[in-house]
């Protein structure tokens, strides 16, 4: 059977979702890294890859681009894509709500960390307030954030909460149901052997260092 291959810099940013996914559903992965200065700087990696941008990802064969892309076509293989065409439209709404905190997130650790920290640790129970919410109204916020079953969108937002944890060691300690959410997804199995090893606790959060 071909195998799954993420193509990537030394760092989890926008793959550590996928490779969160992956681990929980017990499939196995290839790591091929992209150093900066050498192979994509210097080879011809950076004109291949589609928008001129990684992550990619190989599924055999094919090879696609674009994080949210990818995290969807893994849903669809795995089957943790929603029980309906509903649940389908809420888990894109809710990960469409994912990806605009992350623009936040990388736009910070990017371009301004220094002069941005503190305003933006500020604004962040604005923003979970939007996933507490989501939460309560689902199962009151025992389960999954769409249905009752986990989604790839669970891992993206599981994934971006523990990056703020290190950021905002505290941020979490006014949202209950996301807290206890956290720990309840990171606690399967087969997600916590992977993030108890040393391919997640030592890849960088992110590629310049500032998490």
């Amino acid at each position: 059977m071909p195998g799954y291959a993420i193509v990537y810099f030394n760092a989890r940013g926008r793959c550590e979702s996928m490779r969160m996914l992956m681990a929980d559903q017990g499939v196995d992965w290839k790591e091929e890294v992209v150093i900066f200065d050498d192979t994509w700087l210097k080879g011809d990696l950076k004109k291949e890859a589609m928008f001129g941008q990684l992550p990619g990802f190989k599924d055999g064969d094919f090879t696609m681009y674009q994080s949210n892309a990818i995290l969807r076509h893994l849903a669809r293989n795995h089957g943790i894509y929603g029980k309906t065409p509903i649940e389908a439209a809420q888990i894109d709404m809710v990960n469409d709500g994912v990806e605009d905190l992350r623009l936040k997130y990388s736009h910070l650790i990017y371009q301004n960390y220094e002069n941005g920290k503190e305003d933006y640790i500020k604004a962040l129970a604005t923003e979970y307030g939007h996933f507490e919410r989501i939460l309560s109204k689902n199962n009151g916020g025992k389960s999954f954030l769409v249905g009752d079953q986990i989604s790839f969108v669970d891992y993206n937002l599981v994934d971006l909460l523990m990056n703020h944890q290190v950021l905002a060691p505290d941020s979490l300690s006014g949202f209950p149901l996301l807290s206890a959410y956290v720990t309840c997804i990171c606690s399967r199995p087969k997600l916590q052997a992977f993030l108890s090893s040393d391919a997640h606790k030592k890849r960088p959060i992110n590629g310049n260092g500032k998490q």
